[in-house]
This record gives structure tokens, C-alpha cells and sequence, in this order.
């Protein structure tokens, strides 16, 4: 072999290589892929009440809270800001508010079940992860279309008068 075609292979190697780095950067960016379309509102955390208990069904329905004697944790939203048939992703809570219907809260993981990726967004009655085009139902948390193969788990959440929060 003349020293040319040694050079080639050199350089055949470094392309495959550089390939090689550019798919790691490239799946490393996914991780970070369907960040939040809503944030929480100011002065909120969105910090899970660590007493673990909960004033919220399976479901993921919210239930009245207590006379407001023991405020708990920050709100997540209020009640006007969660449009009926729709809802708003607290990514840093974790979780998707949704209002199927007029005066129901309900509130699920916002981890899409497929990948892990945030879902993007809550409109026409569906919550939607972007990174694969799954769509979940806002009113259960059901899979309307896949690949996600199960639903989005439920969150619980409590309505004291028309502030929103993890329970």
C-alpha cells in the first residue's frame, strides 16, 4: 500500500469517528427534547407535600381541600388558569393539569409512559408528547395514539377554593 491510499484510511477512520461523536452529542440532546410549554406561575415551586398524604382519588380527580386552615404546599395554578377542555404542563412539578370538563381537575404525570421525554403540550381535549407523537387523553390519561403503550399515571392534586395543588 503507497503512502497515499494510508492517508486515505487515516482519514476514512476519522470521518467514522467523528460520526461516531456527532450521534453521542446528538441522543444526548434528546434527553433535553420536550421541555415545558407553560412554566408555573411566579412564586410557585411546585414541591410535593412530603407527608405524602392526599386528598385526591386514583384517578387523579382533585377533591376539595380542608376550610384552608392548613394551606399546604404553593399552588400550582388556579382554577381560571386551566381552560376548560385543556390544561397546562408544570414541568418542574412534574405534572399536567388538566379540565375535561367545567369545575373537574384532574392531573397526571407529565413523563410520557413511551420514552420519559415532558410532554409539550394539552390542547383539543388531548395531552401531547412531541418527541414521538404520542397523545393522551385529558380526561383519563388514556393513550389516544401510540407508540406510548400506557397511560399517563395519575397525580394527586387538591382544589382549595380556586387555587391548584399537589397534594
Amino acid at each position: 500500500m503507497n503512502h497515499e491510499q494510508a492517508g486515505c484510511c487515516r482519514s476514512r477512520r476519522a470521518l467514522l469517528a467523528g460520526t461516531g461523536a456527532v450521534g453521542v452529542a446528538a441522543l444526548a440532546g434528546c434527553a433535553t427534547y420536550g421541555q415545558p410549554t407553560a412554566a408555573p406561575p411566579a412564586g410557585s415551586s411546585g414541591a410535593a407535600d412530603p407527608s405524602g398524604t392526599s386528598g385526591a382519588d386514583p384517578s387523579g380527580t382533585a377533591t376539595p381541600g380542608d376550610d384552608g386552615a392548613d394551606a399546604g404546599p404553593p399552588a400550582l395554578a388556579t382554577l381560571a388558569d386551566i381552560p376548560v377542555g385543556g390544561g397546562a404542563i408544570f414541568a418542574d412539578a412534574g405534572v399536567v393539569v388538566t379540565q375535561p370538563s367545567d369545575g373537574v381537575i384532574k392531573a397526571y404525570s407529565a413523563t410520557c409512559t413511551h420514552q420519559g421525554c415532558t410532554v409539550t403540550s394539552v390542547s383539543d381535549g388531548t395531552i401531547v408528547c412531541a418527541c414521538h407523537n404520542s397523545v393522551f387523553d385529558i380526561a383519563d390519561g388514556s393513550v389516544r395514539s401510540g407508540p406510548a403503550g400506557a397511560p399517563l399515571p395519575a397525580a394527586n392534586v387538591t382544589v382549595d377554593g380556586d387555587a391548584i395543588r399537589l397534594a
